[in-house]
């Protein structure tokens, strides 16, 4: 069993994160192959109303169980090397990044499927909910899909 790993981050995931991430790996020369999803929050409009931002909450220890289990089952799954998942709390603007999946293995074949399983299975297991902030100031709890 590995040690369980951050995964919440304060506000949006920045571009220096992700870049800092990626270049961490450079060393670890048994890697050929890295594959990245990022979930960005879109500026919806629902009945007439624009999305400005989501606001990301969770229930923090079933969160963080599932989060382990995931992660758990993935490595058993496939032959990865290494595999990162981060997730904003608080508000994210349009446009800012709110879910990073990166996943490293010897082989490319491994990476696509690993990042589809880890990314379904996040938004339909994992308790994070979003509420989005319309620009006129109402709300509404968002649904995954």
């Amino acid at each position: 069993m590995s040690k369980k790993k951050s995964v919440f981050i304060q506000g949006e995931i920045t571009s220096d994160f992700i870049a800092n991430a990626i270049a961490k790996h450079q060393t670890k020369t048994e890697i050929g192959a890295h594959n990245i999803f990022l979930g960005q929050v879109r500026k919806d409009i629902v009945d007439d109303k624009t999305v400005a931002a989501i606001e990301f909450s969770r229930y923090e220890e079933m969160a963080n169980e599932k989060l382990h289990t995931i992660r758990e089952e993935t490595f058993e799954k496939y032959n990865l090397t290494c595999m990162h998942i981060y997730h904003s709390l608080g508000t994210v603007q349009t446009g800012g990044v709110c879910f990073f999946v990166f996943v490293s293995a010897p082989h490319r074949p491994q990476v696509y499927e690993a990042t589809e399983y880890i990314v379904n299975r996040v938004k339909s297991e994992v308790p994070i909910f979003g509420k989005e902030l319309f620009e006129e100031g109402t709300h509404q709890w968002k649904k995954n899909i």
